[in-house]
């Protein structure tokens, strides 16, 4: 695939704020599905995992072009999430990072919010109370200890930067502590021998010890999810970042190497990476765009003959999504086609929605990806 250039990244990061320009009244004071129907978002109100993806977005469409309108939308929605997280809306489970991270911390950095930081702190002790010590792992979801729930998720690698960054701005070496631990039971046991990863880890809530994992999300048990496998990808390069652990290194090396074999032509997997696209299975636009933020993270973080093959896949995959995946523009629209939330299996259990959709994450990292591109920016995560 044709690596993006310069020219094009400025060109499509144009496109992507005018998208999220011209869907700020929409959404005023509110959010949007995870998912996009018929390619496009209903407003929601402020109780999904997903709803920190928006503000991130309008963020990043402020960092671009530093217009007042996405900095009042972006304070806006703080108030909403400071809102959520003192009521305790929708908070008990392990997405504080996704919530967080690109609303709250995302606007402090760029605004100096006293709201957006407290909010964030608070979404960061939040975070703690999912850790069990038997175990050592940030409980996913469902009533703490609860034997069907006694579990975590590749996901949650995305979620441990707001622990850090609240370490970083209390002081409190808690936060930093309980993510380690966390990240090394997450490498111990979410990743196959082969690089690919479980979705889900079960463990023992007696004893602590491993159970057995399962890609719930996925088309059966021992597939491939594209998109844990994309969070595999970025969220242990971000682990590295942090703790400059050689095991997180390696795990992003493995992860990355599976995840590239299983590609198609043009860079963009199918929703589970068993499947190939002549198989009719519809494809994951949003795993895409965050390997693509992975490769770039590390690309900085490694320099030398390595990162620069890195920038340059990384370039071959926004180039492709920028190319061939990129929405109409329309009130409400997505950034990007092609994304798949949730696909049900004669496997698995999942509801199906947001099949061949629009996804607000996969808008969210392909608008972080293009920022990135285009240099000099500090990352929210």
């Amino acid at each position: 695939m044709h690596p993006i250039t310069d020219t094009e990244v400025r060109s499509a990061l144009d496109r992507a704020a005018e998208q999220v320009r011209r869907s700020l009244p929409l959404y005023a004071g509110r959010c949007q599905n995870h998912s996009s129907v018929d390619g496009v978002y209903p407003p929601c109100e402020n109780v999904q995992w997903t709803c920190g993806f928006w503000p991130g977005e309008i963020w990043l469409a402020y960092e671009h072009t530093g217009e007042r309108c996405f900095r009042e939308a972006g304070l806006d929605l703080v108030e909403s999430f400071d809102r959520r997280i003192r009521e305790g809306i929708e908070v008990d489970h392990h997405d504080m990072g996704f919530l967080y991270t690109p609303s709250c911390a995302a606007a402090y950095q760029l605004t100096g919010s006293e709201s957006a930081r407290s909010a964030a702190i608070l979404a960061a002790d939040q975070l703690l109370r999912r850790f069990q010590p038997k175990g050592e792992f940030l409980q996913a979801w469902g009533a703490m200890g609860a034997p069907e729930n006694y579990r975590f998720i590749i996901d949650c690698l995305l979620n441990l930067p707001l622990l850090y960054w609240a370490g970083g701005e209390t002081g409190d070496g808690r936060y930093a502590e309980i993510a380690q631990r966390h990240t090394a039971t997450c490498l111990n046991y979410s990743f196959r021998p082969d690089g690919s990863t479980y979705h889900t880890f079960f463990m023992d809530p007696k004893t602590g010890a491993p159970v057995r994992g399962e890609t719930c999300q996925g088309y059966r048990s021992d597939s491939f999810w594209a998109r844990g496998q994309a969070w595999a990808v970025y969220g242990s390069i971000l682990s590295w970042r942090y703790t400059r652990a050689s095991a997180a290194l390696d795990a992003f090396r493995r992860a990355l190497d599976f995840y590239l074999t299983r590609l198609p032509e043009d860079l963009v997997p199918c929703w589970d990476m068993l499947f190939q696209p002549e198989s009719g299975e519809p494809r994951d636009s949003s795993s895409a765009a965050i390997v693509a933020c992975g490769l770039l993270e590390a690309a900085e973080l490694l320099g030398g003959e390595e990162g620069a093959r890195f920038a340059l896949l990384a370039r071959r995959m926004v180039g492709s999504l920028a190319a061939d995946y990129a929405a109409p523009l329309r009130e409400g629209g997505g950034l990007l086609l092609h994304g798949t939330y949730s696909k049900k299996s004669p496997y698995n259990t999942c509801t199906q929605e947001g099949v061949d959709e629009c996804t607000s994450w996969g808008d969210y990292f392909y608008l972080e990806a293009l920022t990135r591109l285009a240099g000099g920016w500090k990352p929210y995560w």
